[in-house]
């Protein structure tokens, strides 16, 4: 219910309806009231998505990629591979060079298009398990530590504290130059270096559930603390959650990318969108389209990730949730914007 729809009291102090409410009136003996219609806040969350502009392009861009990354490899082929040196370096954008190529070649003559899906599927296929390693684990041992409190919270957050206390980054660079840099040794380091993110989020939200009323009286009926969180903890702490995958998988794809880039990533023949950055550097006075089409997609790929977790923070909020069922033309005059005067 928005703030216009909201009932309002009269001059007894008797609530009546909003304008978008119709009165309540008493049904006749023998006929049954019908049943309300659903708010428009209750609306499903693809038609919330939809009433977002932003957010719908930054989902159907992912969309797009993750498609990409599964079905992208097998339909190119072996163009991603294969070399001709008569064709190096051939500038994008020229038909007559073949659809393949219309993105250009590279220094052997390979295709830059076909490069740049095999590296997509790479990229994902490290980015997605570290993120989903350091989720499962960090928000486990938070929604552990957290409900029960005591030596394990205590435990648990000195342990994120020591992890925290290492710039990832840095760590992820000392690890892989000790040992080879392989994708496993990426995605471990990158999922260890990311678990105190989600460890203290699940502390932080666990315990402040576990005081409420509707636990207390899961406890009183004999619940065990494992279904507690299963069914009481866990269902609210998941959308927070999520969001903050969404932000890290950003974080975990640019520390990939800058892991490649220095050399210490991916390794080829293996390709990824950071170690196609990396190749074509040197390469950016003569052929600016080997680092530009990776790093595009980089960023393009981060930016619709950011703006749709930054929907779903409002859409799996209860209590923000209404502000995506304002109409555009409504949202002004509820949050209206200060002129700076200089």
């Amino acid at each position: 219910m928005s703030i216009d729809n909201a009932p309002r009291l009269d001059g007894a102090g008797d609530l009546y309806p909003g304008p978008d409410e119709t009165p309540a009136v008493a049904a006749p003996v023998g006929e049954t009231v019908p049943a309300p219609k659903p708010s428009r806040s209750k609306a499903p969350l693809w038609r919330l998505l939809l009433r977002d502009r932003m957010a719908t392009v930054a989902a159907a861009i992912l969309v797009f990629v993750f498609l990409v990354a599964v079905f992208g490899p097998w339909l190119v082929g072996d163009a991603a591979t294969d070399q001709n040196l008569d064709q190096s370096n051939l500038a994008p954008f020229h038909v007559a060079n073949g659809w393949m190529n219309i993105l250009g070649t590279d220094p052997l003559g390979r295709s830059m298009l076909a490069r740049l899906i095999v590296a997509c599927r790479t990229t994902l296929l490290v980015a997605l398990p570290a993120v989903a390693l350091s989720c499962i684990i960090g928000s486990l041992v938070g929604m552990w530590a957290g409900y029960h409190r005591g030596w394990r919270e205590t435990t648990a957050m000195r342990v994120a504290d020591v992890i925290m206390s290492f710039p990832s980054l840095l760590m992820a660079v000392v690890v892989l130059y000790v040992f080879s840099p392989s994708a496993a040794n990426i995605v471990l380091v990158l999922a260890i270096t990311r678990i105190p993110i989600y460890l203290r989020t699940a502390r932080a939200e666990s315990a402040e559930l576990q005081s409420r009323l509707f636990v207390d009286a899961a406890r009183t009926f004999g619940a065990r603390s494992g279904a507690v969180i299963r069914r009481h903890v866990f269902p609210i702490l998941l959308p927070t959650l999520l969001t903050v995958a969404t932000l890290d998988f950003c974080y975990v794809m640019l520390a990939e990318s800058s892991l490649s880039f220095l050399g210490i990533g991916i390794q080829p023949p293996d390709i990824s969108w950071g170690l196609m950055v990396s190749q074509g550097r040197t390469y950016l006075q003569t052929a600016w389209w080997l680092s530009f089409f990776p790093g595009l997609a980089i960023v393009i790929t981060t930016v619709s990730a950011t703006v749709l977790a930054a929907w779903a923070r409002i859409a799996t909020d209860p209590a923000q949730r209404w502000r995506l069922t304002v109409p555009r033309s409504r949202r002004s005059r509820l949050f209206p914007t200060r002129k700076v005067v200089s």
